[in-house]
């Protein structure tokens, strides 16, 4: 009876409790990774408004990589 138990408990107790070995990933929440995603977006922008002022101003910065393909600066 007690092995029945036990393997009844078993998957719900592999549910509360993160695996030994440390390969357990936490949850994170959707907002979140949506205000990460959006945050490196606006940072990618600010980047390239940069980029755009400084080659206004004759200063050439980049970008580097054009279409995947790496350019001569």
């Amino acid at each position: 009876m007690l092995h029945c138990i036990a393997r009844m408990l078993d998957p719900l107790l592999r549910l509360l409790w993160p695996p030994p070995s440390g390969r357990h990933r936490p949850l994170v929440r959707p907002y979140f990774v949506a205000h990460e995603r959006r945050q490196a977006d606006a940072r990618r922008q600010r980047g390239r408004r940069r980029a755009l002022w400084l080659a206004v101003h004759g200063i050439d910065i980049g970008p580097r990589v054009i279409h995947g393909r790496e350019v001569a600066a």
